[in-house]
C-alpha cells in the first residue's frame, strides 16, 4: 500500500507542477485554436487529465512541454470533431468579441487574426513555433510529422502572413 500511496503523491506533485508551469501557455494555445476562452480552459483541464491518467507511460523520450502539448492539440481536435462545435457560429472575429471576454494577450489581434486565417496544418506549426517557442524538432514530434515536413510548413506558413501582413508596420 504504501509504495502505491507514494506513487499517487509523486504523480499529484508532478502534475501540480506542470500545471503551474504550462498551464497558462496551453490554455493560451488552446484559445488560438478554438477561438472560445471556456473551451480553451475546458482543453486545458482535460489535457492535464489525461496527463494524470497517462503520467506512467511518459517515457521521457520527449520534453514534459512537449508531451503536453501534443495532448493539447489533440484534445482541441477531438472538440473540434464534437458534432455540437459545427453548430455554433465561429465565423466573428477575435476583434469583434467585446474586449472585456477576451484575455489580455489576444486584445490586439492584427497579427493574431492573420494566424487564424491560415489553414490548420499552417496555424499549428506556427502556434507551437511562436507562441509556444518549442523546436522544429519538438513540433515535429508534438504533431507526428518529419522535420522537413515542419520545416516547409514553418516556411510556407511566414511566406502567407508576410503576404497578409505587408504594410501593416508602416503607415503608406
Amino acid at each position: 500500500m504504501l509504495p502505491l500511496e507514494t506513487s499517487c503523491k509523486q504523480k499529484e506533485e508532478s502534475i501540480t507542477r506542470m500545471m503551474e508551469q504550462y498551464g497558462p501557455s496551453l490554455i493560451r494555445t488552446c484559445f488560438l485554436y478554438l477561438k472560445d476562452a471556456q473551451l480553451a480552459e475546458d482543453a486545458a483541464q482535460e489535457t492535464f487529465l489525461k496527463a494524470y491518467r497517462n503520467l506512467d507511460r511518459f517515457r521521457g523520450e520527449c520534453s514534459e512541454k512537449t508531451w503536453l502539448m501534443r495532448i493539447a492539440m489533440n484534445t482541441c481536435h477531438d472538440i473540434r470533431r464534437n458534432s455540437w462545435f459545427r453548430f455554433v457560429d465561429r465565423r466573428v472575429a477575435v476583434a469583434d468579441k467585446a474586449a472585456s471576454e477576451e484575455p489580455e494577450f489576444i486584445r490586439d489581434s492584427t497579427v493574431t487574426q492573420a494566424v487564424m486565417n491560415l489553414s490548420a496544418k499552417y496555424r499549428e506549426v506556427i502556434l507551437l513555433r511562436y507562441y509556444q517557442q518549442m523546436t522544429t524538432s519538438e513540433i515535429a514530434h508534438t504533431l507526428s510529422t518529419s522535420f522537413n515536413t515542419i520545416k516547409s510548413r514553418l516556411l510556407r506558413a511566414r511566406r502567407l502572413l508576410s503576404d497578409e501582413l505587408k504594410g501593416w508596420y508602416f503607415d503608406e
